[in-house]
């Protein structure tokens, strides 16, 4: 490929932006998506005024915004390339593909062609989403298994919502709660989740977004983080949430492995913004311990178990509401217990 004028090309890396906690919202459109309504440069706006460290570019079935990026992206802005390829049969997210790449959407899942799509993307070093698994409508509802794919988005935009087009959250969640266990026993890997606003409108990107550890503020470091779940999800730059489990000496954050042990587990949960928040623990049996926090919204929690009772602890804080669940404010990936 020729090259290319430098400001028409994203920026790799945010200069001096080292390890840390980076929040990102991988699932946004511009107007060169069908319903979009936001230039780059809008989009890009309201990623920082949203608190965020990046996004990534997910045109429906089009690379056409990846050469205006390098102009709204800087030290403070990463922009990840990708695309969302709507199939007949589902959606899903390909992220950190090669400059111009437009991957083929035009099949369905009775095609079994899926899995040689997923391959291309990750020889170039990208990341396979499944996207919005309970969306209400045409070609939304996904069909292929989920073996293939790296991470499931189980948040889509607002986690409560009169709008026919939402998404199914709960279900989306639930379905893969159950799966981790599963996973876990079977061959000892999971497939972590993410959440994303899918963002086609002003006042949409970072509800929510998915805060992750990486070593470094760049597209390579991000989609790592991602990949091995050192991630949560939560609905504004307002949440915080710190979560880790103990044992003797050892001590364990989001997306870690406890190594066999025999002594006791604790869970300590750390979390701000929320007021009045409901903190729950849950693990392969479920949800299995609750505790509110104050109405400031701050707060830890703890809870113990052991290795032998729990194969993974995960987290969910909702805000106080009727019914079983209040509206989700933050969740995590698991830290598994061996």
């Amino acid at each position: 490929m020729p090259s290319t004028p430098r400001d028409r090309v994203p920026v790799e890396r945010a200069a001096g932006r080292e390890g840390g906690w980076y929040r990102g919202d991988c699932h946004v459109h511009s107007v060169c998506s069908h319903g979009g309504e936001l230039t780059p440069e809008r989009l890009a706006a309201e990623a920082r005024s949203a608190g965020l460290d990046f996004l990534a570019a997910t045109e429906h079935n089009n690379a056409d915004t990846h050469g205006t990026w390098g102009r709204y992206a800087g030290d403070d802005l990463l922009v990840i390339l990708g695309q969302e390829v709507t199939t007949r049969t589902g959606h899903w997210l390909a992220l950190g593909v090669r400059y111009g790449r437009v991957v083929d959407w035009r099949y369905g899942v009775r095609d079994e062609v899926i899995d040689r799509h997923l391959a291309e993307v990750r020889r170039g070093g990208g990341l396979c989403v499944v996207a919005h698994p309970h969306a209400p409508y045409d070609s939304g509802t996904f069909l292929y298994p989920y073996q293939g794919f790296d991470v499931v988005e189980v948040w889509n935009g607002p986690w409560s919502s009169d709008l026919p087009w939402q998404a199914d959250n709960e279900a989306a969640l639930a379905e893969w709660g159950r799966s981790l266990g599963t996973d876990i026993r079977r061959t000892g890997g999971w497939r972590p989740a993410m959440g994303n606003s899918d963002a086609h409108l002003s006042g949409q990107i970072g509800v929510p977004h998915t805060v992750v550890r990486a070593e470094e503020l760049s597209t390579d470091a991000v989609l790592a983080g991602i990949r091995a779940g050192r991630s949560w999800i939560a609905e504004s730059a307002d949440v915080e949430l710190s979560f880790e489990v103990s044992a003797g000496a050892q001590r364990v954050g989001i997306g870690g492995q406890l190594e066999r042990c025999g002594e006791p587990v604790v869970a300590r949960v750390g979390v701000r913004g929320v007021p009045s928040g409901v903190v729950s623990f849950h693990t392969g049996a479920g949800e299995v311990h609750v505790a509110s926090l104050s109405a400031a919204g701050v707060g830890t929690v703890e809870w113990r178990t052991s290795a032998r009772e729990s194969a993974f602890i995960r987290v969910e804080v909702r805000h106080p509401g009727p019914g079983p669940g209040g509206r989700m404010a933050a969740l995590s990936n698991p830290i598994v217990l061996l």
